[in-house]
């Protein structure tokens, strides 16, 4: 695997990484609803354009799996290809945000167990909950620091 950061947000790498972010969060954020997704995913391309830092993951055949934002010392957002989970490339993802990019904070969807447990898993704990995600919606967070 190699973690490569992206320095040209082009069009054709943003589509690529809104993939990669929509084939995830139908596999992982099963309380959204369509309409959810459609509100959701007005904001990714510009989400992803704006972030200070993206990286992206590739397989050995050069394909992009999975991706990272970091904003200063907070991930903004994590996202992998469902068939590429349980693969040890999250953990290598975060394990790289943590040494070079000394990303120490976090938030997650309460609902998304599996990410929660992975991100306690990395060393993450709890310090904060809030009702409503960042844009009002009632999705609760969950606000993470490294131990």
């Amino acid at each position: 695997m190699k973690i490569t950061e992206i320095t040209r947000k082009d069009e054709n790498t943003i589509q690529k990484v809104s993939f990669i972010w929509e084939k995830s969060v139908r596999a992982t954020h099963l309380f959204l609803t369509e309409d959810d997704m459609a509100d959701i995913s007005k904001d990714v391309d510009e989400a992803l354009a704006s972030v200070p830092t993206l990286l992206t993951a590739e397989n050995e055949d050069s394909e992009s799996v999975a991706f990272m934002g970091i904003d200063g010392d907070r991930l903004e957002m994590l996202f992998l290809l469902p068939e590429e989970r349980g693969q040890g490339i999250g953990k290598k993802l975060m394990r790289h945000a943590i040494d070079k990019y000394s990303v120490k904070r976090l938030c997650v969807n309460e609902q998304n167990t599996a990410a929660l447990g992975f991100y306690e898993h990395m060393g993450f704990k709890v310090y904060k909950r809030t009702e409503r995600d960042e844009q009002g919606n009632p999705f609760p967070l969950l606000y993470m620091k490294l131990k």
